[in-house]
């Protein structure tokens, strides 16, 4: 069965949603200061020791970049206010939870699978099939959003309140933009990006999904990463010794531009490079953001969208394309080729990563493959260049040094 066909013909000026508008006159105004933020997750963690101030300058970055996006509505300025705040707890939580437990330390991350790829260019679907071998680790969205527990021992997952309070929070999202799973579904079970361990050490592009965070742009495009993915390794260990096993299958498109820093930090890593015509990831990450910006935005230029992701994914198709080859161990995926034959993939991704393709392997992957068919949300109709108002061809020839590099076929205006 075909999959429904969605336009949305209102991204530029949304049409009036009651539900959308009262949710706007019901946020309160925040106030975009790093003291607030320390001062709320203290109060809703109990807790006082974030160690090392080093991320202090870094919050600062991301509060600015909320303060000086003089589009976003009082519901964007307090979304960015929580996930500061949300940030924050975490790394009360996991500095708490490292001094108490030394043996954290120990724990080994063996030969993790890490996908790398644009936003929008299969990573989501690929990780899930990987994840459905039960021999990975994998990291659910509930257990993303909030990585360290509250209480040790925690609950078995149905039963933790980090899953249900995703659940309520995502299904109001979802209520208020119904469209959205038809391009992102946020299920509280399906696995989700490693991005958010470095959350907590204020060093991974989030804030550019929500706003038009140029100062938070510039500062990761100028600085080393390594750190930061040391961090992020830590936090890693702990949710390991929380709840095992110790071999991971993670994805983010933020690895595109970090390829250095990962293979320093995860020297055996198998990684897997997802590629697609950079055009179709654009158009699709930009519609999607525009059309969540009815609610967080009180101007929706879509111009300007579409210039700063545009240089956003160029950027990190530069860094990538100079990495690449420091990866010893290494995949290359083009999309076309994953969709039209997603098991002989994953087999090949096995084979690099010295890993048996068992037979309840390969149940659990069909499984999840049959039950989450493309577009069963319905299907997006995507305009690069009707909606934002693109030169395609000039587009085109401006990505040529990545879709040479990797023989790329493209998408958009063919």
């Amino acid at each position: 069965m075909a999959a429904e066909r969605i336009c949305i013909d209102d991204l530029a000026a949304p049409r009036a949603n009651p539900a959308i508008k009262a949710a706007i006159a019901a946020t309160p105004e925040v106030t975009l200061t790093t003291r607030a933020v320390i001062e709320a997750a203290r109060a809703a963690t109990g807790l006082e020791d974030y160690g090392s101030p080093d991320f202090l300058p870094r919050l600062a970055i991301w509060l600015r970049s909320f303060d000086e996006d003089a589009g976003l509505n009082r519901v964007g300025r307090a979304n960015g206010f929580a996930d500061c705040v949300r940030q924050v707890a975490t790394r009360l939580r996991f500095e708490e939870r490292w001094n108490a437990y030394p043996d954290i330390a120990d724990v080994v991350i063996d030969r993790p699978i890490v996908i790398a790829g644009l936003p929008r260019s299969g990573t989501t679907n690929l990780v899930n099939l990987l994840a459905a071998d039960a021999r990975l680790r994998s990291m659910p969205l509930w257990e993303t959003m909030e990585p360290v527990a509250r209480h040790e021992p925690p609950p078995a997952p149905q039963d933790d309140p980090r899953r249900h309070d995703c659940q309520a929070m995502w299904s109001q999202f979802e209520a208020l933009l119904p469209l959205m799973p038809a391009m992102h579904e946020m299920d509280p079970d399906a696995i989700h990006e490693d991005l958010e361990l470095l959350g907590p050490d204020f060093a991974c592009y989030v804030p550019e999904w929500v706003c038009r965070a140029y100062r938070l742009r510039d500062f990761l495009g100028a600085h080393d990463q390594t750190p930061h993915y040391r961090y992020g390794k830590r936090l890693l260990q702990y949710m390991t010794w929380s709840r095992g096993p110790n071999r991971w299958v993670l994805k983010s498109p933020s690895h595109m531009e970090n390829l250095a820093a990962l293979h320093t930090v995860y020297p055996d890593a198998c990684v897997v490079l997802t590629h697609r015509d950079p055009l179709a990831v654009i158009q699709s990450a930009i519609t999607m953001i525009a059309y969540g910006d009815r609610l967080r935005r009180q101007r929706i230029d879509l111009p300007e969208l579409a210039d700063y992701w545009i240089s956003r994914v160029e950027q990190m198709l530069h860094r990538c394309v100079a990495e690449r080859d420091l990866l010893p161990q290494a995949i290359d995926v083009r999309f076309q080729d994953c969709m039209a034959d997603q098991m002989g993939t994953i087999a090949r991704i096995y084979e690099v990563a010295g890993l048996e393709l068992t037979d309840a392997a390969r149940a659990g992957i069909s499984a999840y493959e049959q039950a989450n068919p493309r577009g069963k949300h319905g299907q997006v109709h995507y305009d690069l260049a009707g909606d934002f108002g693109v030169d395609v061809p000039a587009l085109r020839r401006r990505f040529r040094f990545y879709t040479d590099r990797f023989d790329i076929k493209p998408e958009v205006g063919t």
